[in-house]
């Protein structure tokens, strides 16, 4: 249990700086949280494209976002996540016509749980209890979660129970995939799971509106295909 502590650090980092970005919502100005809202559309694009650049093998990362979209999309993944939060939103704000927080609770889940940090974090954390990744995520996590909770709503603390769910899932099922995990299949997941909040600071942005959430199986494919390329190498 003592590994989950990252976990359960992240998820109270992520409703303590959401309760303060709700409290403070108020004294921001509108346009002044529009603007704030695309500066950080703009840095997790820089964390996109910046970490993508870990991966070794192209062909992986193509094959895995196309095979991964699909998969997705079969499942309508984005649909499910969304239904959530709109549920979440009818719950908490019946009577707000423009409430947003089917869509802070859907972005914020992808910010905070779709990247390498999450991924390495709580594989560590999982096999030998060093949560120190996931702590230096958790300060990360604080200051997003107060941005986006002064500029979208409420949907940013329903955004921490899916952060306790993910990372603990992985957390503890670290030790039964680790002999899975080379160095090789963890850089293409990273790589795969940057290329995708790429995807989502466009939707911050609101350059496009992806369905950033039918890609995510994407990330968890170089764990099948780098295997089967490297076996499929050694026949050459």
């Amino acid at each position: 249990m003592f590994g989950l502590t990252g976990t359960f650090v992240n998820t109270a980092t992520v409703l303590a700086g959401g309760t303060i970005g709700l409290i403070f919502k108020k004294a921001i100005p509108k346009k002044m949280g529009d603007s704030v809202f695309k500066a950080l559309g703009l840095i997790t694009a820089f964390i996109g494209i910046s970490g993508c650049l870990c991966g070794e093998n192209m062909l992986i990362s193509v094959i895995s976002m196309i095979l991964g979209t699909i998969i997705g999309e079969l499942l309508d993944l984005d649909k499910h996540i969304n239904n959530a939060g709109k549920f979440l939103e009818q719950k908490v704000s019946k009577s707000d016509k423009n409430s947003t927080v089917a869509q802070s609770f859907v972005s914020s889940s992808l910010l905070f749980c779709v990247g390498a940090m999450t991924i390495v974090g709580s594989l560590q954390a999982g096999l030998n209890g060093d949560c120190s990744v996931l702590f230096t995520k958790s300060a990360m996590d604080f200051c997003s979660s107060i941005i986006f909770a002064s500029t979208l709503g409420m949907g940013v603390l329903f955004s921490a129970g899916f952060v306790l769910v993910y990372q603990g899932a992985i957390t503890l099922l670290a030790s039964w995939v680790a002999p899975l995990l080379t160095t090789s299949v963890v850089n293409e997941m990273n790589c795969v799971g940057y290329i995708i909040i790429i995807g989502l600071a466009l939707n911050i942005i609101g350059i496009t509106k992806l369905k950033v959430t039918n890609m995510v199986p994407a990330i968890f494919l170089p764990i099948i295909l780098v295997p089967l390329y490297d076996w499929i190498m050694t026949l050459f």
